[in-house]
């Protein structure tokens, strides 16, 4: 007997489709392909609705789908069209086969391990070997100097103290864009990880656009916001890594690794 989506799983399909997108341009380094593989399961569930079948939710479904296409596309990465993505790919071609796309179900899309272990067709030890892998391989990426803009004196201290036990060296803490602007043109960031809202209802996102302006355009970037859905639209240029609150210390660790490992970023238009 066909399955098919009720109204219920065809709206948290919708909802879910953001974060498969993120998924999906982390993987590619680039939106377009991204978007374009993010499409293909969506349309592979619909024209399927029995691969929702053995999944507590259609998120994962919709994740498992999008891995039926990933691991027998032809060309899983779009060709560089920047120096910055020749420079990703060959970061990229570095992971072990898997962990990559491990490291991001389970750190950053907080897919339990056997969850990740159903969406990429794996057994629960093979994946929590490619997580140990993908763990180590991060853990020796490039390190470098980071900059934060953060307005909440908290949150500031605690991402600072993430980035620094990682072995980055943090070069200060702006909470509005005016310090920012200021902060990097005197530090040169090698990273620069920004709230969208900030203390004097500046924009963390003005900001990060003034400093790639105005200096170095291929400086990875990681936006915090509470709102994820506001900036995965898929309408404009979107950030290549993008952490949602509330965030574990986790998410903070993969998430820096990846940019400083991928070091793939498009800002917001």
């Amino acid at each position: 007997m066909t399955v098919m989506p009720s109204n219920t799983t065809t709206d948290a399909l919708d909802n879910a489709l953001p974060y498969l997108r993120r998924y999906a341009r982390a993987l590619t380094g680039n939106q377009n392909s991204g978007d374009a593989f993010a499409l293909d399961a969506l349309e592979l569930l619909v024209s399927k609705p029995e691969l929702l079948v053995g999944f507590g939710a259609p998120k994962a479904a919709l994740f498992h789908a999008f891995h039926l296409i990933w691991e027998n596309a032809d060309d899983q990465i779009a060709p560089p069209d920047t120096s910055l993505e020749v420079r990703a790919q060959k970061h990229l071609s570095k992971l072990t086969k898997g962990s990559r796309e491990a490291l991001l179900l389970s750190s950053i899309e907080q897919f339990p391990t056997d969850t990740v272990a159903r969406i990429m067709s794996l057994d629960v030890n093979t994946v929590e070997d490619l997580l140990r892998t993908a763990h180590a391989d991060v853990a020796n990426s490039t390190k470098g100097n980071v900059l934060v803009i953060e307005d909440e004196a908290v949150t500031a201290m605690d991402i600072e103290s993430t980035v620094s036990a990682m072995g980055h060296t943090l070069i200060g803490t702006a909470r509005t864009h005016p310090e920012a602007v200021l902060l990097a043109k005197r530090t040169d960031p090698d990273l620069i990880l920004s709230d969208i809202q900030l203390a004097d209802d500046t924009s963390g996102v003005d900001a990060v656009e003034e400093i790639l302006r105005n200096g170095r355009s291929d400086i990875p970037v990681i936006f915090i916001t509470g709102f994820p859905e506001r900036f995965l639209t898929g309408q404009r240029p979107e950030p290549a890594f993008l952490i949602t609150k509330p965030y574990t210390p986790a998410q903070v660790r993969s998430a820096v690794s990846q940019a400083m490992f991928f070091a793939s970023v498009e800002t917001l238009a």
